[in-house]
């Protein structure tokens, strides 16, 4: 730095470190980074703070979620942990199977940091229509479940939609051009009080569900010891998530919603 930058008049590299420590610079690592693209980010945020408000401030009419889907895996992921000092390292026990996957969708609510979820090997058209059944059922009074997601073209697939109420989408979705455009004809119009909300696109961090991901890869998935056992393993991770589902404000203040 000294040698690219000879305007700053430095000849040794204790000056320079002291330079940078005055300015608070430091060196890093760096991290993976994009802007989201979306040409329309500002006005999906404001329609999506504009929607919490009503939450906050009419709990008893409205209720905001997020939403959002995991992978997990039967081998554990690396994860710091204790050890011993000296060369000895955590070590991720694998076992012999297949590396299996399944699948959770959760729902986050942004105001009480009630966590609602499902598990199942994949996620299709016909699992989403059951958890915003689930989702509906915890919520019974609610006129409006306003439920914030990603652009994952099954979040908006035409069977799910019919299986709400009437959308109406400011920004249509990107859909695959092989898709129908209408419901089956065998699709339950159940009317569910949700609206979906648009997140804009490639930008994951306007979705706190994102952190309680990172809570569960942390607290439960890195560096498990349930590579044998798969079921132990799925219940492990279900009675994680289910310690959220009556409400929490220590998770409200983890994910950024609830001031420290």
């Amino acid at each position: 730095m000294g040698q690219s930058c000879d305007w700053l008049t430095l000849h040794t590299l204790g000056g320079l470190s002291r330079l940078l420590e005055r300015l608070g610079i430091r060196y890093k690592r760096a991290r993976s980074y994009v802007h989201s693209p979306d040409l329309h980010y500002d006005e999906k945020v404001s329609l999506l703070q504009l929607c919490l408000l009503r939450a906050w401030y009419a709990p008893e009419q409205y209720v905001f979620l997020y939403q959002d889907e995991l992978t997990y895996y039967r081998q554990p992921t690396l994860g710091a942990a204790y050890e011993a000092k000296g060369h000895a390292q955590p070590l991720a026990h694998l076992s012999y199977h297949a590396n299996s996957c399944f699948r959770v969708v959760a729902a986050l609510n942004a105001v009480t940091g009630q966590v609602l979820e499902q598990q199942h090997n994949h996620l299709a058209v016909e699992r989403l229509c059951e958890f915003y059944d689930a989702v509906c059922a915890a919520y019974p009074h609610a006129q409006e479940i306003y439920v914030a997601l990603d652009n994952w073209p099954v979040h908006f697939h035409p069977d799910v939609v019919a299986h709400l109420q009437p959308q109406n989408f400011p920004w249509p979705p990107k859909l695959p051009a092989h898709w129908p455009t209408q419901p089956g004809r065998n699709v339950i119009r159940a009317e569910l009080p949700i609206r979906l909300l648009f997140l804009p696109t490639y930008a994951p961090w306007l979705n706190p569900v994102e952190k309680l991901w990172r809570w569960l890869k942390q607290n439960v998935l890195h560096l498990h010891r349930l590579s044998g056992d798969w079921p132990a393993l799925r219940q492990h991770v279900a009675d994680a998530l289910d310690q959220f589902k009556d409400g929490s404000p220590y998770l409200l203040r983890y994910v950024g919603l609830l001031p420290e």
